[in-house]
């Protein structure tokens, strides 16, 4: 398995980041693509600017060679319980990044933060984030939520989990 690097976002990355996300890539996310280059940078300045406070972990996830494959989020730094986010390209889908991807940003936020408890939440038909949350069963204890069921703005029917991961003692 390649390893990844993961860097604070930063702008250059604007075009990757509204190019692959995409319909596939938020079929089970409450949020949709971006309906314009200038709406996904609006909304990543937001990002950029609570990392700048401290409220969030926005980090882009890069190949060995600097190429953008996707990111990964802490979001409510400020908050007991944050929440995680992480998606990868799909032409880099099942290739460990994003479990790479997403220790690095649990890594940080523990040293960082001090911060030992995180939410989750993905579809129940999303299999892929289904397997990577099994990934972190040595570290964390994971209590899954009740499912719900939503229909987002733009209509998308989702059943969303949440989970609760605890580091484990010792």
């Amino acid at each position: 398995m390649a390893n990844i690097k993961t860097e604070p976002f930063d702008m250059k990355y604007l075009s990757d980041y509204y190019t692959e996300f995409d319909a596939e890539i938020t079929k089970y996310q409450w949020p949709d693509p971006f309906e314009s280059i200038d709406d996904a940078k609006e909304l990543l300045q937001e990002f950029i600017d609570e990392l700048g406070r401290d409220e969030t972990l926005f980090l882009s996830v890069l190949s060995e060679t600097g190429e953008f494959l996707g990111s990964v989020e802490v979001h409510g730094l400020d908050e007991d319980c944050p929440e995680l986010g992480v998606w990868i390209k799909k032409s880099e889908w099942s290739k460990g990044y994003a479990y790479q991807a997403l220790k690095a940003a649990l890594d940080i936020a523990k040293s960082k933060y001090g911060k030992t408890e995180f939410f989750y939440e993905a579809d129940t038909r999303n299999v892929g984030s289904r397997k990577l949350l099994d990934k972190f069963k040595g570290e964390y204890d994971i209590e899954a939520q009740a499912a719900e069921a939503l229909t987002t703005d733009s209509g998308k029917e989702l059943k969303l989990q949440g989970f609760i991961l605890t580091l484990k003692e010792g």
